[in-house]
């Protein structure tokens, strides 16, 4: 075994994690079933990439405030933060594929409901927030159940390669294709014929989810691991979760802002799909290499260079913020990004898979991840308000964004913590 890292319990589907399908844990391969998992995970990216990086530049188009796209972004994260916790009990005492099934049909909703709003978009942004919040917190939450159940310390870096390597084709292509018709249609039918897609889109994810086996239901929900977790004491939880927290304060803000950069910096849809062609296009090869050549032992290394490396990127943007210093930090972030981010995922589902009582306790753990991640999320959104609500200034704005954008750096540090004492004491959690 590598590094004193136990293997996930449960790698075979007779014990306690009940694998969709067996996979072969030495040579890292993928079963059928967890193939169909990377469609269903393909798809929902597709259509999140198609619409998702307009939907801001919509709201803003008929707003010109960073405020209500912050407060809109907030909401989303503090929805989906109610929804994880909430719905955990749903997951874990009944049926996590009808879960993972609602949050691909509550995201066609979503798209529905702008298309019907139209130019009134903006007026509800609060109610699409609460939306797509809830959509992606009963996504995400059945997904990552069931990776952690189908993938082992043998093939999770494959997978995160993969998911990685999916999402970044649906980031290269959709995009582009949405910026393409925005700009040779009139802006509202272009808007309208990319949500309509998206729609079609989730809905053949739901249709796609029916194929995946029904994944049994074990135990009762814990209501206050979270809280268990961080008051007991030598837990590696804690570091983790302010790990997690540093993580979600960059993901928070970027996940909207640099769409918006590129968009308010060129006037142009289509611009914004060409960015999002070569930052994603790098992307997925850096996704592929990585997610085929990066081994167990060299986690912590590739992860802080890979959060150094995404911090740097953002200086060029002191010198101006354009197209081309926005295109060298979308470029160095596409480079980048998978080092940090394959080794921090696997790490932590590893994590979550390091005894019999966690495997049991999947479900309240996953969800500890992710209210981790939220509350980092939130906080760098609430700084990003505060911010803008009193000066948009460019070097205020550069400020702003290397301090959020170095949080990764952060994170690698706690991480790097883990690392070192994962032997016995990641034994005895």
């Amino acid at each position: 075994m590598r590094s004193g890292i136990k293997p996930s319990w449960g790698v075979t589907p007779n014990e306690s994690t009940n694998q969709l399908a067996p996979t072969d844990k030495q040579s890292g391969k993928l079963g059928g079933q967890v193939r169909l998992l990377l469609a269903v995970h393909g798809l929902f990216a597709a259509g999140t990439a198609l619409s998702g990086t307009f939907v801001s530049v919509y709201l803003w188009k008929a707003s010109h405030d960073y405020t209500i796209i912050g407060w809109y972004a907030l909401i989303n994260y503090v929805a989906m933060a109610i929804v994880f916790w909430a719905a955990g009990v749903w997951v874990k005492e009944h049926n996590k594929m009808n879960c993972l099934r609602l949050g691909v049909a509550v995201s066609a909703s979503f798209y529905m409901l702008v298309l019907w709003l139209g130019d009134r978009a903006v007026d509800y942004f609060w109610m699409l927030g609460i939306i797509l919040g809830t959509a992606s917190g009963l996504f995400w939450l059945a997904f990552n159940i069931v990776y952690f159940e189908v993938t082992d310390p043998y093939n999770r870096d494959r997978f995160n390669g993969w998911t990685g390597l999916l999402g970044s084709v649906a980031g290269m292509i959709a995009p582009w294709v949405a910026g393409f018709l925005i700009v040779h249609m009139s802006p509202s039918s272009g808007y309208r014929l990319i949500f309509t897609m998206s729609l079609v889109i989730f809905l053949l994810g739901v249709v796609v989810s029916f194929f995946l086996t029904k994944r049994k239901s074990e135990g009762q929900y814990e209501w206050l691991l979270p809280a268990r977790c961080l008051f007991k004491k030598g837990t590696m939880w804690r570091t983790v979760t302010l790990a997690l927290i540093a993580q979600g304060i960059r993901e928070g803000v970027f996940g909207f802002l640099i769409a918006l950069l590129v968009y308010s910096s060129t006037g142009s849809e289509m611009m914004l799909g060409n960015f999002s062609l070569i930052t994603s296009g790098i992307s997925l090869v850096s996704f592929m290499v990585a997610g085929k050549m990066l081994k167990h032992k060299h986690r912590a290394a590739a992860m802080g260079w890979g959060a150094l490396m995404m911090a740097l990127v953002i200086i060029p943007m002191f010198w101006g913020v354009n197209y081309t210093t926005l295109l060298i930090f979308g470029v160095g972030v596409g480079l980048f990004f998978p080092l940090y981010s394959i080794p921090m995922t696997s790490s932590v589902f590893d994590l979550i898979g390091v005894d019999p009582d966690c495997v049991k306790k999947r479900e309240e753990y996953i969800i500890f991840r992710e209210l981790s991640l939220n509350v980092g999320r939130i906080g760098g959104l609430a700084v990003f308000i505060g911010v803008v609500s009193v000066t948009i200034s460019p070097l205020a704005m550069n400020i702003l964004l290397l301090s959020i954008g170095s949080s990764p750096v952060v994170a690698w540090l706690w991480m790097r913590q883990f690392y070192k004492n994962q032997g016995e004491r990641l034994a005895s959690k």
